[in-house]
This record gives structure tokens, sequence and C-alpha cells, in this order.
């Protein structure tokens, strides 16, 4: 019997979101990071001295919830937070060399992940055309 809930696209993609995090956590495990912090860790990596604004945007988060997820990022230490060169009102932050560690040998893990993905797909244009798509409908507000 189909209900309503299984022709609505909402919870079709927030239940494939949340099967789809599993997988990511199931894989990163081993590093004690969860998938948000993973990616915190990545943005950090590649722009070092990202602001909070940035990194919100960046990551689709709201300040508060950011906040929750890179508070045991900089207990572990893995993250320092500091003034912004370029506004001193704003945070920025870097990896230490624990965060760098950390997020390579999380990066090994994550990789198992997207591999996963791609065979689920059918391959590699299939998997990238839903990424694609997901993203396109991350930008609509």
């Amino acid at each position: 019997m189909t209900t309503r809930l299984d022709l609505c696209n909402c919870f079709a993609v927030r239940q494939a979101a949340r099967a789809l995090t599993r997988d990511y956590e199931r894989h990163l495990a081993p590093t004690g990071l969860t998938s948000n912090q993973f990616s915190i860790l990545v943005l950090v990596q590649e722009q070092p001295g990202i602001g909070m604004r940035e990194l919100a945007e960046r990551m689709v988060m709201d300040r508060t919830s950011l906040v929750r997820a890179l508070k045991p990022l900089e207990r572990d230490g893995l993250l320092t937070v500091g003034a912004s060169p370029t506004d001193s009102r704003q945070n920025a932050y870097r990896l230490t060399p624990a965060g760098t560690k950390r997020q390579s040998a999380a990066s090994a893990l994550w990789q198992v992940a997207q591999d996963e993905f791609v065979a689920r797909f059918g391959g590699e244009a299939e998997a990238e055309a839903a990424r694609q798509t997901l993203l396109c409908m991350s930008q609509v507000e």
C-alpha cells in the first residue's frame, strides 16, 4: 500500500540522508569523528583561517549547531581558534598537527565510503550527477 509519505520528496531525501550518514559514520568510526566533524576538518584544512560565518555557510549549518560541532574538535586539540586577520570580531579556525593527522587518517576511510556510494549509484558519472543535483538543491533558499 502506497502512503502519502511514499510520494513525499522531502521524506525520501531525509531517509536517504540518514542512511548515507550512517554509512559514512560507520566507516569514520575508528577515527572518532562524525561525518559533520570530518567535513569541518576538510574545509578548515583546505581553507586555513576560515571564519565562522563562511564555515557556517559552506556547511549549510546555523551558527549554534556549528559551535556544538566545533567544541569537541577544539577540546580534542584538532582545531585552534583565534581572531581573523581580516576581521577581529570573527573567529578563524586552523587545524593543529593532531587535526591534520586525524583528518588524513579519516580521509582514507572516507574514500572507502565514497567508493561504496559510487558503486551503489552504478558508476562515477551517475554518482556525480546525483551529487551535483543535491548540491544545487542545497543552494536554493
